[in-house]
């Protein structure tokens, strides 16, 4: 703990940006991991083989009530759309779908891209953070007296040396991060678009065949 005080001391005064970013790139990652993991995922290949089930069994209410048990999961959500409109024609079903696609595929993708910028927003301020230092060395060696040049030189580097590997410690994980969480995005979006083709398809068969 004392080695860790004595690094962001070290570091001077563009540490505090840097850990600020450090917080929002934390909360940033916990509220999307919760989101994408926790509230709008579902295991879509079993849903969907229950859905496609139901409906070919003529159980459209039951299929309904299958989407309302996860309410949070976005895929039960479109599906839940093309659903309710299961007996209003192709025109209505397709509308339904595309509009409730639309809902929900911003709060899927919401956030996630700012991890990038605050992995940005870190490594510039390290950079500053290293310029800065750098400046305040080269300054002491003209301006300091003799015998605190090398005191007031260590102290410049320090500040480069500590904002810079700051700056990194807090862009790297939050870059990686980004990278995960937007698999898991592309993942989810696939889902919606894959299986709301599926049941548009399937619920237009159903409508020709006279399934209403």
């Amino acid at each position: 703990m004392q080695d860790l005080a004595s690094f962001f001391e070290q570091g001077g005064g563009w540490m505090w940006p840097i850990l600020f970013a450090s917080i929002i790139g934390v909360g940033l990652i916990v509220e999307r991991f919760i989101f994408l993991f926790f509230k709008y995922n579902i295991n879509a290949t079993a849903f969907m083989g229950q859905i496609q089930k139901l409906v070919m069994a003529n159980n459209i209410d039951r299929a309904i009530k299958l989407c309302n048990a996860a309410p949070n999961a976005v895929l039960p959500k479109v599906i839940k759309a093309g659903l309710t409109r299961a007996n209003k024609g192709e025109l209505e079903i397709s509308n339904a779908i595309e509009e409730a696609s639309l809902e929900v595929i911003p709060k899927v993708q919401q956030r996630t891209g700012l991890l990038g910028g605050v992995a940005n927003v870190a490594t510039l301020l390290g950079l500053l953070g290293t310029i800065i230092g750098l400046i305040q060395a080269f300054a002491a060696l003209e301006s300091a007296a003799p015998d605190q040049r090398a005191a007031a030189l260590a102290k410049g580097i320090s500040v480069a040396m500590n904002t810079t590997a700051f700056g990194l410690i807090v862009a790297i994980p939050c870059m990686a991060a980004a990278m995960f969480l937007q698999v898991v995005t592309t993942k989810i979006l696939n889902e919606i678009d894959e299986y709301s083709v599926k049941l548009e398809n399937l619920l237009v068969s159903r409508y020709r065949a006279g399934g209403a």
